[in-house]
């Protein structure tokens, strides 16, 4: 007890040494579906407890649910008694697939505004990490992430991994870390990322410094920010100019192999300039692997 005293005295009360503990939302769409999979398949081998929360919107408010609940039902209870229903069996289907492990499932069903609905449970049931899917959206403007998962990334401050539609689960031996020439590292905001990769067996990380206007440093091999932040860990670093930023990225995805990619947002940072910037850059770019999105 008195361990765990300290503990949270000096760390607080979550720890991202044990990344155990993962919200999925769901809309029971196939793209929600297979972001489950992955992070079922993904935390394979170790203990995990998951949150799968469905969320229906107040807009989705239908008065043919209240009229037929029985007399005692609440409002509340009325609107989301078929939503329970459905997740139930959508949850059960899992635990048989993957009864072998030792996964514990917790079904949770709200009537909220989505991002309200998530930071609600990532401050109930202290959630380490989101992943969800792209929710499959194919306008130009949502054509990265789609409305949700864009709305997550933006206001909710949690680790978020999403997942492409139709991407499997692979043993992650490579990943990439791109961040914006200049761009100053805070390695303790790094630590969702490597407690991940010990669920993975330390798999390298190469840190792409690119700059897409101007030269870049010709000593960013030299940069300390950068080296102490990855010191003991397997990585290497790069860098790349004058290349837009969704072209340096797909291209060096492909070339190495990249299962992970990983960067951090903030407002007016390199990811809210890559995503919510020119028309060309949100066309141009669909992340082809997972992509973990970290927060300064």
């Amino acid at each position: 007890m008195l361990l765990e005293r300290i503990q949270t005295i000096f760390i607080g009360t979550k720890s991202f040494n044990k990344m155990n503990t993962i919200l999925l939302p769901t809309d029971f769409s196939e793209s929600s579906k297979n972001a489950i999979r992955y992070a079922l398949d993904f935390f394979k081998g170790h203990t995990c407890t998951f949150y799968i929360l469905n969320i229906q919107k107040t807009s989705e408010y239908v008065t043919a649910d209240v009229r037929s609940a029985s007399p005692k039902s609440s409002v509340y209870d009325a609107v989301l008694a078929d939503n329970k229903k459905e997740l139930s069996s959508f949850v059960d289907t899992f635990k048989k697939d993957y009864s072998s492990e030792d996964y514990t499932f917790h079904e949770k069903v709200d009537y909220d505004a989505f991002v309200d609905a998530i930071n609600q449970s990532i401050s109930l049931y202290s959630i380490d990490l989101i992943i969800m899917g792209t929710n499959g959206a194919t306008s130009a403007k949502e054509v990265l992430f789609g409305s949700n998962t864009l709305q997550v990334i933006r206001q909710v401050d949690c680790p978020v991994l999403v997942i492409p539609d139709n991407y499997s689960y692979k043993k992650i031996e490579s990943i990439l870390f791109s961040l914006h020439h200049g761009d100053i590292l805070k390695k303790e905001k790094l630590q969702p990322l490597f407690s991940l990769m010990v669920k993975q067996n330390q798999p390298h990380i190469n840190v792409l410094d690119i700059d897409d206007d101007a030269v870049a440093d010709p000593n960013l091999l030299e940069n300390r920010n950068l080296q102490d932040s990855f010191k003991g860990k397997k990585h290497s670093f790069h860098a790349l100019t004058g290349i837009p930023t969704p072209i340096a990225i797909n291209t060096f995805v492909q070339l190495f192999n990249i299962s992970l990619h990983t960067m951090f947002v903030e407002r007016e940072s390199f990811l809210e300039r890559f995503v919510f910037g020119s028309e060309t850059s949100k066309i141009s770019y669909q992340t082809r692997v997972p992509l973990l999105v970290l927060h300064q």
